[in-house]
């Protein structure tokens, strides 16, 4: 009797191994058939009980806000998701009321699966275009934080009187940020054509257009503000 119910056990125990294969295999052809239908899926996680019910929203960086054009849902068990079939630059945010304390997230729109982290200091990854933009965005946020430092050091050297000083590490700054522009310049550069390429690019142009006082509109150097003066060809 014993043996014949460790054989039920035992079979019992085999349907179900095989039911969970069966599942796992499921899930992971589920998987690739979201991540080959060129849609972006953003599947999303929001740390904190308290966000727990509440909306949250992708929306296009550029364009139009209306609802037509903002996805939202409502947060359930930590988890949030978007599909997404415009391949474009979007932000992630809760309601207005509880961001207090949660960093927005801007994302690319491009086929595939982005698995995104939404708290004090949010971010994605799952593309290639998403896992540059986190990288870009991690130099991007130590640069601030530095160049605030410097910024602030300035503001107490010219309270103290000190404008010689003052002056030198505002030169200092301006050589730190034209660093860290010309290597967002160089990452877009080293792109390939695409989203996240055009957003980067158009970040910080080598020149500007300004109309002078006399109604002439003159090409200036985006990174000194002098004007570039036009060079006459010899006749």
């Amino acid at each position: 009797m014993k043996r014949f119910n460790f054989m039920i056990k035992r079979k019992e125990w085999m349907v179900m191994s095989v039911s969970l294969i069966h599942l796992f295999t499921l899930s992971l052809l589920l998987g690739c058939q979201q991540a080959n239908d060129g849609k972006c899926h953003v599947e999303g996680v929001v740390n904190g009980e308290q966000y727990e019910g509440k909306r949250i929203f992708i929306v296009p960086l550029y364009g139009k806000k209306t609802a037509e054009y903002v996805d939202s849902m409502e947060i359930t068990n930590g988890k949030f998701h978007f599909t997404k079939d415009s391949m474009q630059m979007y932000k992630i945010l809760l309601d207005y009321h509880f961001r207090m304390g949660i960093q927005p997230l801007l994302v690319v729109g491009e086929p595939g699966t982005i698995k995104v982290v939404i708290d004090s200091v949010s971010h994605a990854s799952g593309t290639p275009q998403n896992d540059s933009l986190e990288k870009w965005k991690m130099r991007t946020e130590m640069h601030n934080r530095e160049l605030g430092k410097m910024h602030k050091f300035i503001v107490d050297l010219k309270k103290q009187g000190d404008s010689v000083q003052a002056k030198y590490i505002a030169q200092r700054a301006d050589s730190f940020h034209l660093v860290y522009k010309n290597y967002t310049r160089q990452l877009a550069k080293n792109m390939k054509a695409g989203v996240l390429h055009d957003f980067l690019k158009d970040l910080f142009p080598l020149t500007y257009e300004r109309k002078m006082p006399d109604g002439s509109v003159k090409t200036i150097n985006a990174d000194t503000n002098e004007v570039i003066e036009e060079v006459k060809s010899e006749e």
